[in-house]
């Protein structure tokens, strides 16, 4: 009993997840035990944090004009470096907070970023209260290994992973990305289209929030056996005040089909200069496909039709990345080779 309060004061290992749209963090040992949006409210007046994570996005759209709630990240890098060092001291402390010393961290960034973009990540986890290094591990093989494929097998492995800023689609064998493309069209995107829609179809102005569960309960990229239709709220552009209107899954999927082809033309595009014994071993072991965009209805069987190729859905798509994040720290020195080298390291 002595040893579980001594050792409670000693920092355990952890692996972030630092997304657009959620921040997760792994400990070694524990699992999963953070999982919150990546969203500040600010106070203008002075700068202060009010709120962090779950309860500053309920704010999202509601707050005064000297309150103002921040989404530190977009498109998978840091847009505010201070607000996303608040954040992160925020979560840091939740999680460690009666130790008395800096975690070893392992922070996941897109695969498309620039070294100065993946430096203010590292600096941003650093200054936050972690231990120096902070290591740096590409998405696609967190997600790879999350998604229980050997990334240190000479046989080529597809990962396509739909998060919320970023679609990252890549080939990895032998601990390391072949190709890849990371592009800036995700979660996100199909939000704002579905906004954009209803703007110019409707002439209804719709909130992020409400964006985000029209495409989570009427979203599909195929079509369905039974479409169906729902009531939608939002405000009249034209009067003003306050209007319901309804919308069928045709709409939504007519809605977000741009971005939708984006993301499969990504596929394509790093199929076409995959190397030939990777994209027969690709043909043989399917796409596998993860990330939140994952769960859009329909997406599997729109990439399969389109590739010809099985697509295989992760067993837990929303927490791929920082599960294979946490089994880097569990098997540390197996895996440390998936790391990208850093000047600090």
């Amino acid at each position: 009993m002595f040893w579980n309060k001594f050792s409670s004061f000693f920092a355990h290992d952890m692996a972030i997840d630092l997304g657009t749209a959620n921040t997760l963090i792994y400990v070694r040992g524990s699992g999963i035990v953070l999982n919150e949006p990546s969203v500040v409210a600010i106070n203008l007046n002075d700068g202060r944090p009010l709120a962090v994570g779950s309860e500053a996005k309920r704010m999202i759209g509601r707050t005064p004009n000297h309150i103002q709630a921040i989404r530190p990240l977009k498109d998978g890098v840091i847009a505010d470096f201070d607000t996303c060092e608040k954040m992160l001291s925020h979560f840091i402390r939740k999680v460690n907070q009666r130790s008395i010393i800096k975690p070893r961290t392992v922070i996941c960034v897109p695969s498309g970023i620039t070294g100065i973009e993946q430096r203010a990540v590292q600096e941003a986890a650093e200054f936050s209260g972690v231990r120096r290094p902070a290591y740096i591990i590409p998405e696609p093989i967190a997600a790879a290994i999350g998604s229980g494929i050997i990334v240190h097998s000479t046989r080529g492995n597809m990962i396509v992973d739909i998060g919320g800023g970023t679609t990252e689609v890549a080939v990895i064998s032998m601990d390391g990305i072949v190709v890849n493309q990371s592009i800036r069209v995700a979660g996100d995107e199909l939000d704002e289209a579905i906004i954009q829609f209803i703007k110019k179809e409707h002439s209804l102005a719709l909130g992020e929030r409400t964006a985000e569960e029209i495409k989570i309960s009427l979203g599909s990229a195929s079509p369905l056996e039974e479409e169906v239709r729902a009531e939608i709220r939002g405000r009249d552009l034209i009067s003003g005040l306050p209007k319901t209107i309804v919308v069928t899954t045709q709409e939504i999927r007519q809605a977000i089909e741009e971005p939708v082809e984006t993301i499969v033309n990504a596929i394509r595009t790093t199929l076409d200069d995959t190397p030939p014994e990777l994209a027969s071993d690709i043909m043989e072991n399917g796409i596998y496909l993860t990330g939140g965009g994952a769960l859009l209805h329909g997406i599997d069987q729109k990439i399969s039709k389109e590739t010809g190729i099985e697509v295989i859905l992760a067993q837990d798509p929303l927490h791929s990345v920082v599960l294979g994040s946490g089994q880097c720290l569990e098997e540390f020195d197996t895996l440390k080779r998936v790391f990208v080298s850093s000047s600090n390291s």
